[in-house]
């Protein structure tokens, strides 16, 4: 009985082995064919918006890009991009002069294939230095020219214009101001806030400069400091500033109304208002793509802001960021008001490349950074 039990007792143990390997093999069979079945990567989220098709698989090239566009802002063209071509993208994220001023340091060892500006103006700097190459013309030639540089240094995306946010409850209609040089007068003092050190502040104070002299500019910005103008770090504060009844009015970029409107609903009371005419409180502010001359492939480069101009990527900008789309076509957003103040094409902004960092010079001598 033993000996029958001693020889059965291997029997059932391989037996009990033999339906365990069986059933995990079973299990990875499983597992494998799962995973096949579900290896088509899709994106989601807004991404998903610009480009829903399936990931194509991820190559060898890459991009790297510098980028003075925020991350909220810009990284669902970014996937979007990187799913639908393969090429993976590295990106530096940092305030346009800044990056403009590490791209200078950098030179040719820069790894920067692409810069993204909030402005033509730290990208005219870098042309200045020698630091780009020219976007290839059929790129160039997805926006009108005065979207883009004489030089072919760059090539604008989207629009941003200047305007005056103000509170719907504290400011009277007859209140509002027609003029930017309004806002020097006694009955403004202590309820206008400045985002001075925001990098569109500085690309506008640089146009001002250029329309109206350094003189007239800086002479403006002091007569705002007399009149107690307050100082915000950037255009959102304002805004948000403005709708909580902080401050009566703000400059600010116009697509932040809308997006903290978006957000709060009837509880934001404030609203946009433009400068009449051809005021330089109203200009339009392009954002701008270059290819750096360090770049090893130009051509990604170009594919890049090729797609920056794309119908999806610009109806995406329209939509989504509520930015002014400049190329294929795409009409902005249903909220946003037909463009005011001075036709782009009247500023020469390669010609601003330097002129930056003169303004913020006089911008901190100000003393309006101690407002």
């Amino acid at each position: 009985m033993f000996k029958n039990d001693t020889t059965a007792l291997p029997r059932r143990r391989a037996s009990g082995s033999a339906k365990r390997l069986r059933l995990a093999a079973l299990i990875v069979a499983l597992g494998v064919a799962a995973a096949a079945c579900g290896s088509a990567r899709t994106l989601e989220g807004t991404a998903a918006e610009i480009y829903d098709g399936e990931c194509v698989s991820e190559s060898d090239r890459q991009l790297t890009v510098y980028s003075g566009r925020t991350e909220n802002l810009i990284q669902p063209v970014l996937d979007a991009f990187e799913c639908e071509t393969g090429i993976t993208v590295a990106v530096r994220w940092g305030a346009s002069t800044d990056l403009a001023l590490l791209l200078a340091e950098e030179g040719d060892r820069t790894p920067a294939d692409v810069f993204l500006s909030r402005s033509p103006g730290p990208v005219g700097f870098l042309a200045n230095q020698g630091l780009l190459t020219t976007v290839d013309g059929d790129v160039a030639n997805l926006v009108t020219a005065d979207h883009r540089s004489d030089a072919g240094t760059w090539v604008g995306f989207t629009g941003r214009q200047r305007v005056l946010v103000y509170n719907l409850d504290s400011v009277a209609d007859d209140e509002l101001p027609a003029s930017i040089f309004d806002l020097t007068d006694e009955r403004y003092r202590g309820r206008v806030a400045v985002p001075a050190t925001n990098g569109s502040f500085v690309d506008w104070f640089t146009v001002f400069r250029d329309q109206h002299g350094s003189d007239t500019a800086a002479q403006w910005l002091d007569d705002m400091v007399a009149n107690d103008a307050r100082y915000y770090p950037n255009n959102r504060s304002i805004v948000e500033a403005a709708g909580r009844g902080e401050i009566d009015m703000g400059l600010v970029n116009h697509y932040y109304q809308y997006q903290v409107a978006a957000a709060l609903g009837d509880d934001h009371r404030a609203a946009n208002w433009d400068f009449a005419g051809d005021d330089v409180g109203s200009i339009l502010i392009i954002t701008a793509a270059t290819v750096t001359t360090a770049s090893d492939d130009t051509d990604i480069a170009n594919q890049f802001i090729a797609y920056l101009l794309s119908q999806a990527a610009q109806q995406y900008f329209s939509n989504e960021t509520l930015e002014y789309p400049l190329a294929a076509g795409v009409a902005p957003a249903g909220v946003l008001p037909p463009l005011g103040g001075p036709e782009i094409g009247s500023i020469d902004f390669d010609a601003l490349g330097d002129g930056f960092a003169r303004s913020t010079e006089i911008i901190e001598a100000s003393g309006i950074l101690n407002e």
